[in-house]
């Protein structure tokens, strides 16, 4: 037997398994954290576009847009390196203020700005709350090309330049986070994240809209409306990092906000794209720990990820602490729908961007015996479709299968039947 850690919270779990039986996808990457000067170099030679130091050489004002609490993105580390960068080239240090990409998630804490700026430079530096139903806090700029109003925080008009830093991964429907992301869902309004949300569903089929799905972006909606979106912000410059299981960065991309961002999702493809001979019965998966399962809406990408290499009626085992509960206090009433059926009528009729999320898992509970190892209210798992265990049941689910996957860190990594690899764009 073998023993492989599966991330939980800020904990983590030993699950033993027969090496001639499972096969772990995406174990814990052994790749060297950038070192500031190498960071610094990517920073210093953009991929496509101007140097920093060329945009900002008249001084101005300078706003820098960074994730929120739910993401990993080394923003700490990229952070002070452009500041240093941004007042040696003649930006005051007053001039600069941080944001953070909340979109409609929760205000981060002040325990959390410390940690996702460091606490050095959160002590220091002016930061910024999203809140997207503040009428006075955004400001409409047109719309895009399908008749989506494209409302924004006012703040991305109000400073001569927008800095994006965030992280690339795969997500369950926009196809990676990061780039277009930090400002649009980031700092949209409600009705925009929810108009932009809403292009991942076919209403009239009442399923996942075509061109959805982790990894793609050309022909994607979702991205596409994004992308115009934030086109009416025009980013100055944009960090994209690729960070290891503990959130350091270990490559970053840098430069136009589009370009970079495209190059930065081809290397992250590249690396985290697993090609696997055939669905197996039983997949673990884990979400990779805090913040990846702060809450369900959190953990369902890893769930996602975990369905592409599960066999149709298998059993997948989802590691997902949730110390946040659902991440929105109306899930719960979107999985009083008896059936993934009836939830997809109520959302084609009212939609609402936590009830596409609730449908999901609910599909996918329909599709595979979920089990979670979770902090979540068995009435609550349970309303969603799924089942709640305590970890000894996990491993002996796992014990006793003839053979499966684990994946410690969830929706980092794809899994892809070697037929389906032109699925991937």
């Amino acid at each position: 037997m073998q023993t492989v850690r599966i991330p939980y919270g800020k904990n983590s779990f030993d699950l033993s398994f027969d090496p001639s039986s499972f096969t772990v996808v995406g174990g814990s990457a052994k790749n060297r954290p950038l070192p500031d000067r190498e960071l610094g170099l990517a920073i210093d030679e953009p991929v496509v576009g101007p140097r920093l130091e060329e945009i900002v050489e008249d001084g101005g004002t300078v706003l820098i847009v960074v994730p929120d609490a739910t993401r990993r993105s080394a923003s700490g580390q990229v952070v002070n390196l452009l500041i240093r960068r941004l007042i040696a080239a003649g930006v005051m240090p007053y001039d600069i203020n941080a944001i953070f990409a909340t979109g409609i998630h929760r205000p981060v804490t002040e325990e959390e700005k410390a940690a996702i700026l460091t606490p050095f430079i959160a002590q220091r530096t002016a930061t910024l709350e999203h809140r997207p139903r503040d009428l006075m806090n955004i400001v409409r700029l047109g719309e895009t090309r399908g008749g989506i109003p494209v409302e924004l925080n006012r703040a991305l008009n109000e400073f001569d330049h927008v800095i994006t830093v965030g992280s690339v991964t795969f997500h369950y429907f926009a196809g990676f986070t990061g780039g277009r992301k930090l400002i649009c869902p980031g700092l949209a309004s409600s009705r925009t994240v929810a108009e932009t949300h809403k292009l991942a569903f076919d209403t009239e089929k009442l399923s996942r809209a075509e061109g959805v799905g982790p990894g793609r972006l050309g022909g994607n909606p979702v991205h596409e409306a994004f992308v115009e979106a934030v086109e009416f912000a025009s980013p100055s410059f944009s960090v994209n990092t690729i960070v290891d299981g503990s959130g350091a960065a270990y490559a970053a991309v840098c430069g136009d906000w589009i370009e970079a961002h495209e190059k930065a999702c081809e290397r992250y493809a590249a690396e985290h794209v697993i090609e696997i001979e055939s669905r197996r019965p039983i997949v673990a998966a884990g979400c990779g720990g805090y913040p990846f399962d702060i809450n369900l809406i959190q953990a369902h990408k890893a769930l996602d990820s975990a369905s592409y290499a599960c066999e149709e009626g298998g059993t997948i085992v989802l590691f997902a602490e949730c110390p946040d509960g659902t991440g929105k206090a109306d899930m719960a009433e979107w999985f009083e729908a008896s059936s993934s059926a009836e939830l997809a009528e109520k959302l084609a009729g009212n939609y609402k961007v936590n009830g596409q999320t609730a449908w999901s898992i609910r599909q996918k509970a329909e599709r595979f015996d979920v089990r979670m190892v979770t902090d979540l209210p068995a009435e609550l798992v349970e309303m969603a479709g799924m089942k709640k265990i305590g970890a000894d049941e996990a491993q002996d689910i796992v014990r006793s299968s003839e053979g499966g996957y684990i994946l410690p860190f969830g929706a980092k990594f794809l899994p892809r039947v070697a037929v389906d690899r032109s699925d991937t764009r």
